[in-house]
Parts: C-alpha cells; structure tokens; sequence
C-alpha cells in the first residue's frame, strides 16, 4: 500500500513545454493552486508552465517561478485590506 503524499514533501510532476519533457518539483499545495489557476484561466498546466518558463530570469528555477506565480496570482485574488471588522 502506497504512503500517502506529506503535504510538505516537494512531489515531482512530469511537464511538456515547447516539446520537451521536464520534470518539476512543488508541494502539493503548490500543485492545487497552479492546477486551479491553470483551469480559471482555461489553459493546460502545460501551457501556463510554458509561459512562466519563457517570462522567467535565469538562473532561478522552473519550480521556483511557478511558486513565484501562484503567491502573486492568490495575493492577487485576495482582498487588499485588513479582516472584515464585522467577523
């Protein structure tokens, strides 16, 4: 019997971009978020990896701009202000 995944351990993820196969590494939540980010904007994983990767300044990482990119798009998507004094 399989070990489920631990939420903190990096899993490594097959990618096609530009036709070549590559393999990234991200937590789990990290791969959540960018399968959802991927899908609200109507584009393959494939396809948003391939962009990231030819926005991103080398040397830094495949799977470390991919990160990059789901912090800004969630802190994007989350209100500017503080909690909702009402709660």
């Amino acid at each position: 019997m399989a070990e489920p995944e631990a939420p903190d351990r990096p899993v490594k993820r097959s990618l096609t971009l530009s036709g070549h196969r590559t393999s990234v590494s991200l937590e789990a939540a990290f791969w959540d978020a960018f399968r959802e980010l991927a899908a609200g904007r109507g584009v393959s994983v494939n396809a948003l990896a391939a962009e990231i990767d030819a926005a991103r300044m080398p040397p830094a990482s495949l799977a470390s701009a991919i990160r990059v990119f789901v912090l800004r798009e969630i802190r994007a998507g989350s209100p500017r202000r503080g909690p909702d004094p009402r709660a």
